[in-house]
């Protein structure tokens, strides 16, 4: 399981890589450069001993050793910046392509996730694909080439000591192989810790004025701090065992430097070897650091980026939408939608009871109906169901006697404007917001939106008109202001069918009534589904659809409901005061 974990890893980095392979290739070429002006450097050494001890001029020597020197310098500055450049465009293009598959998340596969963790996922664990680019792949690759390039200089030099050598550096190997396995269930423990900590924060972020009026910034407090504090156990516990990879290395090399030094030391003495060789060869031993720690650091790393790999994957296992093309919206001209249930169940996940039990109705184009019951009785799912945000489990939902899941889901939603039960607003400007869903809207269309909507009064009011911010989910409005801006922008997508959940439902009376009479002109050119708990709007609907318990159990007028319906009977003497969903 481990190994097919590690390939899979490694092809998700290849794919990352590969439209960068050419920069990638420049970069490691010049890093074998800069190793193999690093290995001419004791060869140039032992000869500038040797023209010593025999009374030559050691000019060339230096000469030859300072230009080495300058070269290695200027080649692996060089190599560095390019290697970083193209680690920092890997990143890009992995938080890319996790980005643009998070907005395909269908609604089921957000429900099952925590939004901090998701938003970790795509900057913390993308992050960790820079230094597995540079040290895993590029560092194992040019460090392994170096290692044995160096090594095989060693034999030209002396076998003897290069076999003293191999010893040192196979009891290491050993060692390491037992300790890069705990490296990754570290590495994976440190990084789920980190996405912990960003849901906690986000929760609390996310309610931060319920959270201060509940008085309970102290629980949450504490709450974040020990989401932090596990995060922190888990990093530092996976800082030890890469400290102890790396360590080992190093402690390999001086224990190979002083066994090098004892046994060769011992060589001159007997005249095997002479004092040059000695030297370029410990010389040798101090070169082989560097590849040793690029080799180590490069599995302990990639043990690192391999738990974030993992954790990208996970968000790609979650369901998703196609990727489709944009649609332009309708141009106002095309028919109303038709929308019929067939039979429709639907459960939101398999553990939970079913919200709908056979449910079934039509609705013809054009004109508005109406959707009312009380609490639970699966109302606002019916617009979900429309929508696309999740399937049925049963039955078939049509659109134009069409089965939705039969639709192009961007040509579907393009025919449709959606009005939320909390009606959000992102942040940025008022303009923004109104625009969302229609950008290429004209000034015209946008004036004519806000008359209907009463938001011209509004904007005749702010600072920057429609160019003021509004605020992180629009703070700097209204509820009542921000249910009307969530009605303009559905409007301005010239829809084919409306669906208003409960959008008037923080209106006063006079704004109320001006956009009843909106939505009233609006369904002699559209299909308007409208759930609603007020008697003043359920009784202006051309149908009324009786819900309970995931079930339908009246279709009627509003007359024909109260003589027929006993809920909807009840309902309508309590003025629809009750709690909907």
């Amino acid at each position: 399981m481990a190994t097919d974990t590690q390939d899979s890893a490694w092809r998700v980095l290849l794919g990352y890589v590969r439209p960068h392979r050419r920069a990638l290739v420049i970069g490691a070429f010049l890093s074998l450069a800069t190793g193999a002006t690093g290995l001419a450097l004791p060869l140039v050494a032992r000869e500038l001993i040797g023209n010593l001890s025999e009374d030559r001029s050691i000019s060339g020597a230096l000469v030859l050793l300072s230009v080495l020197v300058a070269a290695n310098a200027a080649i692996g500055a060089l190599g560095g910046y390019v290697l970083q450049r193209t680690a920092e465009s890997v990143v890009l293009t992995a938080r890319r392509s996790l980005t643009s598959y998070l907005l395909r998340l269908r609604i089921s596969g957000v429900d099952a996730s925590e939004p901090g963790d998701l938003l970790a996922r795509a900057t913390s664990d993308t992050t960790l694909l820079r230094a597995m680019t540079t040290e895993s792949l590029i560092g194992f690759g040019t460090g392994g080439l170096t290692l044995i390039a160096t090594l095989v200089m060693m034999g030209l030099v002396d076998a003897v000591l290069l076999l003293v050598t191999m010893g040192v550096i196979g009891l290491t190997a050993v060692v390491i192989g037992l300790i890069v396995p705990v490296i990754n269930r570290a590495s994976k423990r440190a990084q789920d810790s980190v996405g912990q900590m960003g849901a906690a924060l986000e929760r609390v972020l996310g309610a931060l004025r319920t959270v201060k009026a509940s008085g309970a910034e102290q629980r949450e407090r504490v709450a974040v701090h020990h989401a932090a504090e596990e995060s922190w156990r888990a990093s530092v516990q996976a800082a030890k065992w890469r400290a102890l990879a790396g360590n080992t290395a190093g402690l390999a090399t001086q224990v190979a430097f002083i066994t090098v030094l004892a046994v060769g030391g011992a060589r001159v003495a007997t005249g095997s070897i002479d004092v040059g060789t000695l030297v370029a060869f410990l010389l040798y031993v101090f070169y082989l650091m560097m590849p040793i720690q690029q080799v180590v650091g490069a599995i302990t790393q990639y043990q690192v980026g391999a738990a974030a790999i993992t954790r990208i994957q996970e968000v790609r296992a979650l369901p998703s939408e196609p990727e489709h093309a944009a649609v332009p919206r309708p141009s106002g001209r095309e028919e109303p939608a038709a929308v019929t249930f067939e039979d429709v169940h639907f459960r939101y996940t398999p553990e939970l009871p079913a919200v709908h039990h056979g449910v079934s109705f039509a609705v013809p184009p054009r004109g508005m109906t109406a959707f009312v019951g009380p609490s639970g009785a699966g109302k606002t799912t019916v617009f979900a169901l429309i929508e696309r945000f999740y399937d049925a489990t049963g039955g078939r939902v049509l659109v134009d006697g069409r089965d939705v899941a039969d639709w192009d889901v961007a040509a579907l939603r393009a025919a449709i404007g959606y009005v939320e039960q909390d009606a959000p607003v992102l942040s940025g400007t008022l303009r923004e917001n109104l625009v969302f869903g229609a950008p290429e809207a004209g000034e015209a269309e946008l004036a004519r939106a806000l008359a209907t909507t009463r938001l011209d009064g509004l904007v005749g009011r702010l600072p920057d008109g429609l160019d003021t911010v509004v605020g992180h989910r629009g703070t700097k409005l209204s509820g009542g202001e921000r249910q009307r801006v969530a009605i303009a922008r559905a409007l301005l997508r010239r829809p084919r069918l409306l669906l208003l959940d409960e959008a008037t439902s923080q209106l006063d009376a006079v704004n109320e009534a001006a956009l009843r009479d909106a939505v009233a002109e609006a369904a002699r050119h559209t299909t308007v589904l409208v759930v609603a708990h007020r008697l003043s709007t359920v009784t202006t609907a051309d149908r009324i659809v009786v819900m309970d318990a995931g079930r339908v159990l009246a279709v009627g007028t509003h007359a024909e409901l109260v003589a027929g319906s006993p809920l909807y009977a009840e309902l309508a003497a309590t003025q629809f005061l009750a709690t909907v969903a």
